[in-house]
């Protein structure tokens, strides 16, 4: 499907929204505990934390797998999608990384029939979707070029991240809009990894956050479910 540019911009931007109902706002990813272990406490401590999850795990990570389901939609090469989607499953570290992307994936899905050409999507053979699948399929059969879609994904996980700090450290909200205007030059370079990143050798090693999640999920009081 073919978008001018204002359609193109416009749709990412309805992608990116908060308003986009899949739950964003529920989660953390790990830095709800790392407040909590008191690794992040002030707002150069929750940079250097969304930065290195953004640059050392998503980047080379989850980000090529995303890209390799934009490019499997494109392709109509629905087998590449579906393994794609299974890889990015596969690699959730915890059980509640898990929940939280068959819960957006699953919220996700439910705004197809929405979107330009998005229904055909519901056709496919894939029952669990995950939400950076879902996210990156719907981007591409709605004809959102990749690095629009891409950085638009970046920009709602790290407005969620700045979000959460704001909330749970706390932070002020001129804080908040420091650390995104900070975080944008690193959402540029995360895309750049991404997409020198073949997605066969798509991987990290981020022990901490794998731990933090899984202590999380016994924290006895939280804000959010990951």
């Amino acid at each position: 499907m073919s978008l001018s540019q204002t359609q193109s911009l416009l749709a990412a931007l309805h992608l990116a929204s908060p308003a986009l109902p899949v739950g964003g706002f529920a989660y953390s990813q790990g830095l709800e505990q790392a407040i909590e272990d008191r690794w992040v406490t002030q707002a150069e401590q929750a940079y250097v934390w969304i930065r290195d999850v953004l640059l050392l795990n998503l980047a080379r990570q989850e980000l090529p797998l995303w890209l390799a389901c934009h490019r499997a939609v494109l392709q109509q090469d629905w087998s590449a999608l579906a393994t794609a989607n299974q890889e990015l499953y596969a690699l959730r570290e915890t059980a509640e990384f898990r929940l939280e992307s068959v819960q957006m994936g699953h919220s996700m899905t439910k705004l197809f029939a929405q979107w330009p050409q998005g229904a055909a999507l519901n056709a496919l053979s894939i029952e669990q979707w995950t939400y950076p699948a879902s996210y990156a399929a719907l981007a591409a059969i709605s004809g959102v070029d990749e690095t629009m879609a891409l950085t638009a994904y970046l920009w709602s996980w790290v407005e969620n991240q700045a979000l959460a700090a704001v909330k749970i450290i706390p932070l002020g909200q001129i804080d908040g809009q420091t650390l995104l205007h900070r975080l944008k030059s690193d959402v540029e370079r995360a895309t750049e990894i991404a997409r020198s990143t073949d997605s066969a050798h798509a991987g990290s090693a981020a022990f901490g956050l794998a731990l933090a999640s899984a202590r999380h999920e016994s924290q006895y009081s939280r804000l959010f479910r990951s």
